[in-house]
């Protein structure tokens, strides 16, 4: 069913219809929240409707399928998207101002997904937007997390960790397919017999927990094509003890349906003891066995047992290691289930499966202990020491009695199994997500592996969708370039580059001033109503916000804050334009130097604020639980993005390219897709400081590094670390902040200052001086933005998709 602006009556007659049937009510009876909920339910009708012939054309057209598995979605909320994709908001808008209803409060409603945590997932949400916006046929493959990961408060500057209890209103959005639920075991033991002269292994002893399927559908912009986002839910194959019940033993009757369904109620538990490895074990093994379990079945419904061409029917990708026991676990269907000899089923799975690296941090590279891995996945243990068998006796005919080589390369070894090299071991395609990060692979982390299999190695940079970020939360904006340029972007990043005249149009700049500020007095208001804190719109918003982690250098940016209240403080002559710092992020429950930053955050924000001789000039303000939906509030206000990680450490980071698609300009290292930005806009419309990733590289392997020395040379350097000490932050409590200043100085227990935060911060107060210059020009200032919007189309991840499709997928 399609609507035009002419046909309110009808949608409003859906909605009537829908409150009474929901809520036994009419519409002056009903609640805000049953308003939305019906609302939500008459926009899903029209989503399935729509995603129901498209199930059924894509049955009928055949072709390449792909499986997109992920520990995280971060789809945000789903109301608007469905609203704008389907192209029916400003008559949804029309239909509530008729019957007297907010839109904007109703939308406010909806909770964030609660299925991702960061960059990771809001890829996996990208990619799916585009993927079905460009035509082509996928699923989404994950886990129904019953909580997300956790809502943050902020409580005397400290992180507190609450639940996010997301499904609690229910989700209009999703759809219960329990028909199609798989059985998933763990635990137990194998025993090998012969039978019909084959020898096949009995898996004996087993618990066995439910996967339950619930599918959200996924709509592209201006299409009828629909893709299925499958997130499986875990429950118990047993129920209630009665037995146990009848003696008054309650919990002992729950016992064991709770533990199995424990398996889908958190993301990313905690795993520093080792209840909590077990349970993220049991997470990866639990998805992914269910989807492969439900790919084969469907595959053998539609193909029958043609396996030899299984791989030109499906492609499944692995979005980093999470999903990476999919690989052992195709071989266990294709051996046990199917009857395939091993080469047999070897190379149908290396032939079907690729996957993504998201990471250079050695701590990120997913390693088992063996003890548990065999424990909680005997027949999977089984086949992944195969594979590493066969593995190892190729290397050692390549590489004849090199021990050292073959151990770093092999997928167990020193009692762990390496998760990252029996992904590169068991797919066809591995690639990075920026050119940096593709290179470091190569050339560092991954050097072994791509000099035995330098085939399977790609680049495939990141992208983001404008369509949610710009289209949706920048409205004005994408007016003000649709005005210039034609809707033509919106579908074709590569259009984008014809605003690129536009950029020294004194009309066009004043325009886009004009539409920041007034973003920047929306989020303004958003501070003053959640934070209690006035700051001012004419000010710049210097924006950084993203996962709290030591290489993302959140303390360069704070201990930047503190010298500016210095410099203010100390020079009369010393003046800048009002600024406004922006921090928002979550920081890991068991990270505590991330947590702690935080704190300093909040202190240095205390001190700053209050202290009325610079608070018109200086304000540092921390926003609570930052999620999808507070992303879509900030960046379009945002004037500076800050994306200053460690140069190499950052894969490629997504939200450098949403900030730059909404003129928000750079200050940033070479680092991630920041070298890829640096390409596309010129250095001279953005600010780039700092070492770069091979001067990081070659410190890492010298040792030559001493913060010591940087910080004695540098005066106003050393004021900001000594005053993390000296009681100027917090009077009562002087060795709050000892941990860090240990580690910048001295190293807590490893290298000092491992993510060259003192070696960087000079480079980066200069940057942030001719940030303060260039604004003060408004001329220059917003030509530079536009410039930045105009070289923005190379990062949509309508292109990254088309460059999956073409490197690797070749779906139609």
């Amino acid at each position: 069913m399609k609507f035009s602006l002419a046909q309110p009556q009808e949608f409003e007659e859906l909605l009537e219809r829908k409150v009474q049937r929901l809520y036994g009510r009419t519409f002056k009876g009903s609640s805000c929240s049953q308003i939305y909920r019906a609302i939500s339910e008459v926009v899903a009708d029209l989503v399935k409707e729509k995603w129901a012939y498209s199930r059924e054309r894509a049955h009928y057209k055949g072709g390449k399928e792909l499986y997109y598995l992920s520990m995280e979605f971060l789809i945000g909320k789903s109301l608007r998207t469905n609203l704008v994709n389907l192209q029916i908001e400003e008559l949804v808008k029309s239909v509530c101002s008729s019957l007297g209803i907010d839109y904007e409060e109703i939308r406010e409603l909806e909770p964030d997904a609660g299925l991702g945590n960061g960059g990771l997932g809001r890829l996996a949400a990208c990619l799916m937007d585009s993927l079905t916006t460009l035509g082509m046929h996928g699923h989404g493959c994950g886990i129904r997390y019953e909580y997300g990961l956790f809502r943050q408060r902020i409580v005397d500057g400290y992180q507190v960790e609450v639940p996010d209890s997301w499904l609690e209103g229910g989700n209009s959005w999703e759809v219960c397919i329990p028909e199609e639920s798989e059985t998933v075991r763990f635990g137990g033991w194998v025993e090998p017999r012969m039978e019909n002269g084959r020898l096949v292994y009995e898996h004996k002893g087993y618990q066995s927990v439910k996967a339950v399927p619930y599918d959200i559908p996924i709509t592209g912009y201006g299409t009828e094509n629909v893709n299925s986002l499958r997130l499986w839910a875990a429950r118990s194959t047993k129920h209630l003890d009665m037995h146990l019940f009848g003696q008054g033993r309650y919990l002992d009757a729950l016992e064991e349906k709770e533990l199995a369904e424990v398996i889908s109620k958190v993301l990313y538990p905690e795993d520093n003891h080792p209840e909590g490895k077990a349970l993220r074990l049991k997470q990866q093994y639990f998805f992914v066995s269910a989807t492969i379990q439900g790919i084969v079945r469907t595959y053998k419904r539609e193909h029958g047992p043609d396996w030899i061409n299984f791989p030109k029917r499906v492609v499944i990708h692995i979005n980093d290691t999470h999903p990476a026991l999919a690989i052992p676990e195709l071989m266990r269907l294709l051996l046990d289930e199917e009857g395939l000899s091993w080469e047999e089923a070897w190379q149908v799975v290396r032939s079907s499966f690729a996957y993504t690296n998201h990471t250079v941090m050695e701590e990120a590279l997913e390693r088992w202990p063996e003890g548990l891995f065999r424990e909680l996945l005997p027949r999977l243990w089984d086949i992944v020491y195969e594979i590493n068998e066969r593995f190892c006796a190729e290397l050692w005919q390549r590489y004849p009695g090199d021990w050292d080589r073959i151990a770093r390369m092999s997928i167990i070894a020193y009692h762990e199994v390496r998760m990252a090299n029996l992904c590169i071991v068991g797919s066809f395609s591995v690639n990075g997500v920026a050119d940096l990060h593709t290179s470091i692979l190569k050339e560092h982390v991954f050097r072994d592996f791509y000099q035995f299999f330098p085939e399977k190695f790609h680049n495939v940079t990141n992208g983001v969708t404008f369509r949610r970020f710009l289209l949706e939360s920048n409205p004005k904006l994408a007016d003000l370039i649709s005005s210039e340029i034609g809707e033509e972007w919106i579908t074709d990043y590569r259009a984008l580059e014809n605003l690129a005249p536009s950029a020294a149009k004194p009309d066009v700049q004043r325009a886009l001033a004009e539409i920041r500020r007034a973003n920047k007095v929306d989020l303004a208001n958003y501070i003053a109503k959640n934070q209690g804190l006035k700051v001012d719109p004419d000010s710049i918003f210097d924006v950084h916000v993203k996962r709290i982690h030591e290489y993302k250098r959140q303390l360069l940016n704070i201990l930047h804050v503190l010298h500016l209240y210095n410099r203010l403080k100390d020079d009369k002559s010393f003046r800048i334009h009002p600024r406004t710092f922006i921090f928002g992020g979550k920081a890991a429950p068991g990270y505590r130097t991330a947590k702690l930053i935080i704190k300093l955050i909040h202190a240095v924000g205390d001190l700053v604020n209050t202290d009325p001789a610079v608070s018109d000039l200086l304000k540092v303000v921390f926003l609570e639980d930052y999620r999808v939906s507070l992303a879509e509030e900030i960046i379009p206000a945002a004037d500076v993005s800050e994306q200053i990680s460690t140069a190499g450490k950052e894969a490629s980071g997504t939200g450098n390219m949403k900030f730059m698609a909404n003129g928000a300009l750079t200050i940033g290292t070479m680092d991630g897709a920041n070298v890829e930005i640096y390409q596309a806009v010129g250095k001279e419309n953005m600010f780039i400081f700092g070492l770069n990733a091979d001067e990081t590289s070659a410190y890492y392997q010298s040792g030559a590094y001493r913060p010591y020395e940087t910080y004695l040379s540098d005066p106003y350097l050393r004021q900001v670390v000594d005053q993390l000490v000296s009681g100027f932050l917090d009077p009562g409590h002087p060795e709050m902040f000892r941990e860090i200043y240990q580690g910048l100085l001295y190293g807590n227990g490893g290298m000092a200052d491992p993510f060259f935060v003192l070696k960087d911060f000079d480079s980066y107060r200069e940057a942030h001086l001719r940030i303060d210059a260039e604004y003060q020009q408004p001329e220059v200032w917003w030509k530079k933005a536009l410039l930045n919007i105009a070289s923005a189309g190379r990062f949509a991840s309508d292109r990254t998709v088309l460059d999956y499709n073409n490197r690797i997928w070749k779906l139609r």
